[in-house]
């Protein structure tokens, strides 16, 4: 198992975490300003159980959470539009928008999409990586030790088993659809959850 040394220890008891083609090295060392940001975000992050009861609609309340930290900090939506020119006929390439970019490091949430929405994340990813647009992709999402609580909770068929979460995204990753761009992986955990006092 790897010690991710460049990730605080705090984070690493929050957070199931994986790297891949040291993307938390690159972060840490070539990007002290975004991963600062980053971490700190995703230190300061928690849920509760009322927001998991709470229908989303468009985006639940634990997106928002990020988007409220992440957007005052200047990480902005971003999209890839590239030109080729093939037999002399113009042709473009689009990506599906990444939900915040900040020199060269991209961060995208999925909290409760269909599973292959991390195919999307993970080929915009790819794309920008090739372009020279980002350096290093991070992903946040649930690891799949929450499903404990949502049967608890009685929810679980609303974050079914074919919804976002670590074991839908770690084979597609092992299996290397997001080319060689590093991606930084951290896994939401009941170590985040507000507890009442």
């Amino acid at each position: 198992m790897p010690r991710h040394r460049h990730i605080p220890n705090d984070l690493k008891k929050l957070y199931e975490i994986h790297d891949y083609r040291h993307a938390a090295a690159i972060l840490a060392c070539e990007f002290p300003v975004e991963c600062s940001e980053i971490f700190g975000v995703l230190r300061s992050f928690r849920f509760s159980e009322a927001q998991l009861l709470k229908g989303g609609g468009n985006e639940s309340e634990i997106p928002k959470s990020f988007s409220g930290s992440l957007r005052p900090l200047g990480w902005k939506e971003g999209k890839l539009k590239a030109k080729f020119l093939v037999d002399e006929e113009e042709v473009t390439s689009d990506t599906h928008k990444i939900d915040y970019i900040k020199n060269k490091i991209a961060f995208d949430l999925e909290w409760n999409s269909k599973d292959q929405t991390f195919d999307r994340d993970l080929y915009s990813f790819r794309a920008f990586f090739e372009y020279q647009r980002i350096s290093v992709g991070i992903l946040v999402t649930r690891s799949q030790e929450l499903d404990l609580l949502f049967k608890r909770l009685r929810i679980f068929s609303k974050y079914g088993a074919s919804t976002t979460h670590l074991g839908k995204l770690l084979p597609r990753l092992q299996a290397g659809r997001s080319g060689g761009c590093p991606v930084l992986v951290f896994g939401i955990t009941t170590k985040l959850l507000e507890t009442l006092k």
